[in-house]
């Protein structure tokens, strides 16, 4: 609920829009979205055979090349999956989707530290995380523990940085006020306690959501939400370089 998924999404269209080429692979297995943000509502990606090996082609939509558990289940269904269950899922979008070259790759996980993030850092080389939360503690306490899992000996993947969702509200009637509804400065009080860079501070937008809703993502649009997301995406790719 802090919006990763949404963050991804609209990151990946704006190194996209850019003539990158960019995969967007959902590992949330719970509460899959992708296919909804991209409207792809009811598209099931198609299969091709390789040698002895079948392949998931994925979808495509903005530019991006999608993949996500939600294409594989009806939209009412719950996924109760025990973790060997949800792991072997995992492992087989990473090893069965046919991206081709990709100069990025952005995935989208799940909240917590289980089965999932363990399994990701086993099965592929992740060249760096971006924590995303809104100001409020409870929030916050959760991005300190990933990153904890990151730094961690065993998974060591370089936190590039956080993101502040939801940071302010600002009416459009009343374009000097801001309204600061879930607290204040929690994820920079973060980033300088763990010396993690804040990559930026992204206020309460509606045509945010409305991309979300729509199938249209809002890096796609013009105005402020293009620029927040745009300094953002462009402080990521030169931490990646510089590496």
């Amino acid at each position: 609920g802090v919006g990763k998924a949404t963050g991804a999404a609209t990151l990946a269209v704006d190194r996209g829009e850019r003539g990158d080429r960019v995969g967007g692979w959902e590992a949330e297995r719970c509460g899959p979205s992708r296919q909804r943000m991209f409207g792809l509502d009811g598209v099931l990606p198609e299969a091709v055979v390789n040698g002895r090996e079948q392949y998931i082609i994925p979808a495509e939509a903005q530019g991006i090349r999608i993949i996500s558990i939600g294409f594989f289940i009806a939209p009412d269904d719950a996924l109760v999956w025990r973790g060997p269950m949800a792991t072997s899922a995992l492992k087989q979008l990473i090893h069965q989707t046919l991206w081709e070259e990709l100069d990025y790759l952005l995935i989208d996980l799940p909240p917590g530290t289980g089965d999932v993030h363990i399994s990701l850092v086993t099965e592929l080389k992740v060249d760096g995380a971006v924590m995303v939360s809104t100001p409020q503690r409870v929030a916050v306490d959760d991005v300190k523990r990933g990153i904890a899992m990151f730094r961690n000996d065993g998974v060591n993947i370089p936190v590039l940085g956080i993101v502040e969702n939801m940071a302010w509200f600002t009416p459009a009637e009343l374009p000097d006020n801001r309204y600061y509804i879930f607290g204040r400065g929690g994820a920079a009080e973060l980033s300088n306690k763990e010396g993690i860079d804040l990559l930026g501070e992204i206020p309460v937008i509606p045509s945010v959501m409305d991309g979300g809703e729509s199938g249209m993502q809002a890096a796609a649009q013009a105005g402020d939400v293009k620029t927040y997301y745009r300094e953002i995406a462009s402080q990521i790719v030169d931490k990646l370089a510089k590496k």
